[in-house]
């Protein structure tokens, strides 16, 4: 199931909300459907506001010092509601599928996606000023929220259903929030064409990021070979995974196991391994990356690496 659901709406809806998207959201507590869209299958896309709270920093020219993010009584970060405190808040827009087939899993909103994008909000000077590349971005959420602060990001996918068409307005939807300059690409890690194009016009490109790009192995391997591409490249570059593990349950262990995670913690051991001569790796998983700014339900099976790459003076 997706981070998002949503309920559709008539298709004479009113114009002038059409045309007004933006503040028709500010005002309105609903999740209304969309239909401009359409997935290959023949599905339609829906409209849905993802509301998010800013962290306290100077930097974002916010004057409330008691903004902040609380815990509920399990000891879980939950974001601080206005009709609690008068605290900034902000909302993205973000056309995309509650349900495709498997080839089009990117226009859904999966919550690996929030997580990597509430990473970036309390971590927003590592992307203040600087060329941000999102692998396999889906919907572009994730990729947005970083150029609310970075200077330039460069959102890829596959070129598969209208993938990229969606990015593209969900983009302009959200411009208003934007600082950065956005770019939209085609990657897929299983052309070479395509990896080796967005290679040639990475411009200082300084972090990568990807939020729940694997799902079986030939992906995880073809995934990783692209990282090895990328980042072998000038200037040092580091790499923000999230994922979900997800458990299965399997008669030959006789328990629920998580085969992707494992698959990709062993690449990740190749990896390490990789361009010795040239690149020094550094991979750690981060054991508490960051506190929660958007609404959804957090799994605590959301988990997040950190890949850097040094390159050596020859």
């Amino acid at each position: 199931m997706s981070a998002a659901s949503a309920v559709e709406v008539d298709e004479d809806e009113n114009e002038n909300e059409k045309k007004d998207l933006a503040k028709y959201y500010k005002v309105s507590s609903e999740v209304m459907g969309f239909t401009k869209g359409k997935s290959v299958d023949g599905a339609s896309a829906v409209l849905s506001r993802f509301d998010f709270l800013y962290p306290t920093s100077k930097t974002l020219d916010i004057k409330d010092e008691n903004l902040k993010v609380t815990l509920d009584e399990d000891g879980d970060s939950l974001v601080v509601r206005k009709n609690q405190l008068n605290k900034k808040e902000d909302v993205l827009l973000i056309e995309h599928q509650n349900a495709t087939t498997l080839n089009l899993v990117g226009e859904q909103v999966w919550a690996a996606a929030l997580f990597l994008a509430d990473f970036i909000l309390q971590n927003h000077s590592i992307f203040k000023g600087a060329h941000v590349l999102e692998l396999a971005s889906g919907v572009g959420l994730t990729s947005i929220v970083a150029a609310m602060f970075a200077a330039k990001v460069t959102i890829t996918d596959i070129d598969v259903g209208e993938i990229l068409e969606l990015i593209r307005r969900n983009v302009d939807r959200n411009s208003h929030l934007l600082r950065g300059e956005v770019d939209v690409k085609v990657l897929d890690f299983f052309e070479q064409t395509t990896i080796e194009s967005v290679c040639n016009s990475m411009d200082n490109v300084t972090v990568l990021l990807a939020a729940d790009v694997i799902y079986n192995n030939p992906l995880t391997d073809c995934f990783m070979n692209t990282v090895l591409r990328l980042m072998s490249e000038p200037p040092n570059k580091t790499l923000y995974l999230a994922m979900e593990k997800r458990y299965v349950f399997t008669l030959e262990d006789m328990d629920a196991v998580a085969p992707c995670y494992e698959y990709l913690l062993d690449r990740l051991e190749w990896l390490r391994c990789q361009n010795l001569s040239r690149v020094e790796w550094s991979i750690e998983m981060l054991a508490s990356p960051c506190d929660q700014y958007f609404t959804y339900e957090r799994s605590k099976h959301l988990v997040m690496w950190r890949i850097t790459s040094r390159l050596k003076t020859l």
